[in-house]
């Protein structure tokens, strides 16, 4: 099972990253997929999650407007779409992975997979 994070990097204040997640070795399209983040000394927390078929979308508030998911079944890849990124949104961004029968959680603690992240860094 492997969950392989790409697309992070720097970017200045206002700009935009798409962050992309590979899943393998699963079978994908039965899971939600979601993305975290962890900023240092802080505790890790939700940005987004979609449902299997792509049909449901939630977001932590902070990231409402600013943040898109998307996944494509076809590839077995989740997306986030950042755009007016602010130096507080630096952080450690990571990819999970839960089953759902329906369900859906926003909770670190409910995810089967994690990836292992990739960093995004906002300069002021």
């Amino acid at each position: 099972v492997q969950l392989q994070a790409s697309g992070g990097g720097l970017v200045e204040a206002g700009g935009s990253l798409r962050l992309s997640c590979a899943a393998s070795g699963f079978a994908a399209s039965l899971y939600v997929l979601a993305w975290f983040r962890q900023a240092p000394g802080k505790e890790r927390e939700f940005v987004a999650l979609i449902g299997r078929s792509g049909g449901l979308t939630d977001y932590a508030d902070s990231e409402k407007g600013r943040y898109t998911i998307s996944r494509d079944n076809a590839k077995n890849t989740v997306y986030l779409q950042t755009s007016s990124l602010k130096p507080e949104d630096t952080a450690v961004y990571y990819c999970a992975a839960h089953y759902s029968n329906g369900n859906y959680y926003r909770t670190a603690e409910r995810m089967n997979y994690w990836g292992k992240g990739t960093q995004v860094t906002v300069s002021s």
